[in-house]
């Protein structure tokens, strides 16, 4: 069973300004909550790239090593999450939509562990995630209009 989310945003920046923000991957952490993202062995830049990142408080939380899948900026980006506990697909698609506006999507497509008791506890905490990831990109948002 996979748990599938997706939230996307207008941002007031160009297309270019805005891939930029979202690849700055050590920078992640001001907008995604209780994460840290590092790149490993390289810049992350490019297919083949790896990153890694932590979430969690304290010493209480889990890595998410990636692979970096697809690569074309400054429209799209897809990692493999290849983690013990986080596995599956995720990127950012990136539209411009004027010359200083853009239109980004943030996906998720993750394995859930446990058969029908992972399935179970993804439909009761679904929308409990779907929120955290728009706060998170509302967040990118306001800090990408502020340069």
């Amino acid at each position: 069973m996979r748990a599938l989310l997706r939230v996307d945003a207008t941002v007031d920046v160009p297309a270019e300004r805005l891939w930029e923000r979202l690849v700055d991957w050590p920078a992640q952490g001001e907008w995604v909550p209780l994460t840290r993202v590092r790149t490993v062995g390289g810049s992350g830049r490019g297919i083949g790239g790896r990153l890694e990142a932590w979430t969690g408080i304290g010493p209480i939380g889990f890595d998410d090593p990636m692979v970096i899948t697809r690569w074309e900026p400054p429209y799209s980006c897809e990692v493999l999450h290849t983690g013990q506990l986080v596995r599956g697909e995720a990127g950012f698609d990136v539209v411009a939509i004027g010359p200083s506006r853009s239109r980004v999507a943030w996906w998720e497509s993750l394995e859930l562990p446990l058969g029908r008791v992972g399935g179970l506890g993804w439909r009761l905490t679904a929308p409990l995630w779907h929120v955290l990831l728009r706060r998170a990109l509302d967040r990118f948002r306001v800090l990408a209009e502020s340069g």
